[in-house]
């Protein structure tokens, strides 16, 4: 059954079976249409990261080769890990934020090529760890680097990758963006033990979870976007503008992670779908499905996500509930809430190249399949 969300940038989103977008700030005369069935969004073009990845080119270029040079180690074990990871990274998108926040704001130098690689180090080392704390099986669509090297190694080669990125922010020779990523870096860890304690709460509220997402994931993508701020001397309420652009993008991108766990395939995903249901963990459609269907479905939920005893069977049978009861429309509609609000935090800079390039990515994020 194909669903179909329109949402106008210049209404105010309705909340929809208990799901509340953010607060508004709709400008631009756009129309997105978010088809469920497919997962596509359909605005004035379609969604794509190639304006941006042709305007960034340059830099994203030298940032790969910083990467590459700070891998580096004597011991071989840490950049054939790495790599094995790293080199999976296609679109490197939280760097790609640096660079176009940055030049955005009017950079014109090269300050923002070393903070743009510390991104991509703290983005990989939380990859590692967060594989080995969730047994994970894929990554990037390659085995995890755990079940090659070990968890011990994989841990350490992610420590190290923290290391070599707070050598990159203290190269760049930014307090303030030393600062924020470092705040960043607290956050996420915070976020990860957070979802952790309460990976298999079946009450776990909606509050909540966006509490955890938000720390989790939209704070390394609003921190990337400061921080390029930063790097070109934006004043305050630019900054101020490209961090709400960042969380508010990075929110949409992981809601979309969650309903793909879902709707996804392998092929596509570079993981395993139902990794989320199969490791019991509390996500948005999760919570919407289980709220929905009530006490008909409890015994069920109780059985596969409180005990984790489940059957090949159970996650065709979570895949069709949150179907039928809209859960997956409705975190995509919530996904699409956030781009809009995402895009609206551009208006406070003036029309260039690079502004049209950012609201494509946040279109990219709730369109993409992978």
């Amino acid at each position: 059954m194909a669903l179909s969300l329109t949402v106008p940038y210049r209404v105010t989103i309705v909340p929809r079976n208990g799901v509340h977008p953010p607060d508004g700030r709709y400008r631009q005369e756009h129309i997105v249409r978010v088809n469920v069935a497919t997962r596509t969004v359909v605005a004035n073009k379609p969604p794509s990261l190639d304006g941006l990845m042709a305007l960034a080119g340059s830099d994203m270029a030298a940032v790969d080769a910083l990467i590459r040079r700070h891998m580096d180690s004597p011991v071989p074990v840490i950049p054939a890990l790495a790599d094995h990871l790293i080199a999976g990274s296609a679109k490197r998108l939280r760097p790609l934020l640096t660079i176009a926040a940055a030049r955005l704001a009017g950079a014109r130098d090269d300050a923002c090529l070393k903070l743009a690689a510390a991104v991509e180090f703290i983005h990989t080392a939380t990859l590692l760890h967060d594989d080995v704390v969730d047994s994970s099986q894929l990554r990037r669509g390659r085995v995890a680097a755990h079940l090659i090297w070990g968890a011990p190694s994989s841990v350490l080669v992610g420590d190290f990758l923290f290391a070599r990125a707070f050598e990159l922010m203290v190269g760049a020779g930014s307090m303030p963006a030393l600062e924020i990523l470092a705040r960043a870096s607290r956050v996420i860890a915070e976020g990860e033990v957070l979802q952790l304690t309460r990976a298999h709460d079946m009450d776990l509220s909606q509050e909540v979870y966006l509490e955890i997402i938000r720390a989790k994931t939209a704070e390394l993508f609003a921190a990337a976007a400061e921080a390029g701020a930063v790097s070109a001397g934006a004043p305050p309420e630019r900054r101020r503008a490209l961090r709400c652009f960042g969380q508010d993008l990075g929110l949409a991108f992981q809601l979309v992670d969650d309903a793909l766990d879902y709707s996804g395939e392998s092929a596509t995903l570079g993981k395993n779908p139902g990794d989320d249901f199969r490791e019991g963990k509390a996500t948005l459609p999760l919570l919407l499905a289980m709220a929905r269907t009530g006490a008909a479905e409890r015994d069920f939920w109780i059985r596969t996500i409180d005990r984790r005893e489940q059957t090949d069977a159970d996650f065709q049978r979570a895949r069709g509930l949150m179907v039928d009861t809209g859960a997956l429309d409705s975190t995509l509609e919530l996904a699409a809430s956030y781009a809009v609000s995402a895009k609206a935090a551009l208006a406070e800079f003036p029309a260039n190249s690079w502004r049209p390039a950012l609201e494509d990515l946040a279109d990219f994020a709730v369109a993409r399949k992978a």
